[in-house]
């Protein structure tokens, strides 16, 4: 029997890493204040298509329920979350929501992204805010600080800043022009320079002005870097990333920097909007956002503007794994071993010693060999090994499954108190 194509089943490390990341994303998003909810995985196909057109069905799993209506599953958490705060006539505002779960899309199978995947989302509702750009961003940093990755940089932009430069090289201001640029622009980091040049040139677009706007797209750098480089006076909307990157250095975010290129290839994005990557990883974007008043107008509240991001779980594992990151749950595992069947009573009573002091323990429950039980210890950090010549004296080992180095520790100690003897005091 096959899963159809685009999914898989989540087996136990992979889970591990996922409510790892679930862990720490709850712990920020509640630093910060964010109401943590879970919108319907199912929404009615005219709520999904409320400002991504009917073309939306060729991206998402849509189907007709027993009632003959047109729903979808979820395909992000953005237009649930929206759509909620959209219908709260009296929320207070600002109104700062957070999820986490899965989603669906129907989309070519790539690595670190099935179909069926998760992410997690924050978004703030309310008066339009540099403030909540910043604290959206500053959150985000700090998401990744808390993982313990390394090289994490945070490309910020400004949608009309690059919808007034294209309309100034083409002196156009046609809407569809603009998308239609806009989408060359979010191919370069997919696609060779020639290829989008091709491409455009088929649809009657002068190579000169592609050249200009992916010459333009590939300026990156600080505030003062990019004034160097380009007169930012004929730059719309300059004035508004200058405070957001004010606003982040009062805050001590530093790992932020100007990137032309990012425009995020979805058509509510209407202000600022940002991609995180690991700048040693070939993986693309971790996260990405920005600010949307155009949905929140589409589901009829002209009063509320909105910005947010979300970040890919499964990508995130994968970056996890480059940089060899453990998750916490599996340093601090413990795994309990017997050399032969006589000891297998005190292990079995060691392993619900510590169980009991909330310490995560596996022990083999088959009777199988030493050799085939160390299998269980690949996820642990420390390994408890009952033998008998140890066992005579009052001992067991303690073996480190990290560094390989071993030795005896006294089994009256270890019931006394494992946390303590075992180093793992700390949360």
């Amino acid at each position: 029997m096959e899963l159809p194509r685009g999914m898989k089943d989540f087996e136990g490390a992979e889970n591990t890493n996922i409510e790892h990341i679930r862990y720490h994303f709850k712990q920020i998003s509640n630093l910060y204040g964010f109401s943590f909810m879970d919108p319907s995985p199912i929404e009615l196909l005219s709520t999904l298509e409320t400002k991504s057109g009917p073309g939306i069905k060729d991206e998402i799993y849509y189907f007709k329920d027993k009632g003959d209506r047109e729903v979808a599953l979820r395909f992000d958490f953005t237009m649930g979350l929206t759509r909620y705060a959209a219908s709260q006539k009296s929320m207070k505002l600002p109104a700062k929501l957070s999820s986490f779960g899965g989603v669906f899309r129907y989309d070519e199978p790539q690595k670190g992204r099935y179909r069926y995947f998760h992410q997690w989302d924050i978004e703030v509702y309310g008066k339009p805010s540099i403030e909540s750009e910043a604290e959206i961003i500053e959150l985000t940093s700090r998401l990744f600080d808390s993982l313990l990755l390394k090289g994490i940089t945070i490309d910020i932009n400004h949608r009309h800043l690059v919808e007034s430069y294209i309309n100034k090289i083409f002196n156009s201001k046609d809407p569809e022009l603009v998308a239609d640029i806009l989408r060359a622009v979010d191919k370069i980091a997919k696609k060779s320079k020639d290829e989008i040049l091709k491409e455009f040139q088929t649809k009657g677009y002068e190579t000169k002005k592609i050249e200009k706007i992916l010459e333009f797209s590939q300026i990156k750098g600080t505030i003062s870097e990019v004034e160097k480089i380009f007169d930012s006076t004929q730059l719309e909307s300059w004035s508004e990333l200058k405070q957001l990157f004010d606003s982040l250095e009062n805050r001590g975010v530093s790992n932020v920097r100007i990137n032309f290129g990012i425009v995020r290839g979805l058509d509510y994005y209407s202000g600022i909007v940002f991609e995180v990557f690991d700048k040693n990883s070939t993986l693309g974007a971790l996260a990405g956002g920005g600010r949307y008043d155009a949905l929140t107008k589409a589901f009829g509240r002209e009063d509320i503007g909105a910005t947010g991001v979300a970040g890919g779980v499964e990508r995130i594992i994968l970056t996890m794994q480059e940089q060899k990151i453990i998750p916490e749950v599996l340093q601090k595992r413990i795994a309990v071993l017997y050399i032969n069947d006589e000891m297998q009573k005190v292990a079995h009573s060691i392993a619900s010693l510590l169980r009991l002091n909330n310490i995560p323990t596996d022990i083999d429950l088959a009777g199988r060999n030493l050799k085939k039980q160390m299998d269980i210890a690949n996820n642990a950090q420390f390994s408890i090994i009952v033998g008998p010549d140890e066992l005579e004296e009052g001992n067991v080992v303690l073996k480190d499954m990290v560094n390989g180095t071993e030795g005896t520790i006294p089994l009256e100690k270890l019931t006394d108190d494992p946390k303590s003897i075992l180093n793992l005091e700390k949360p």
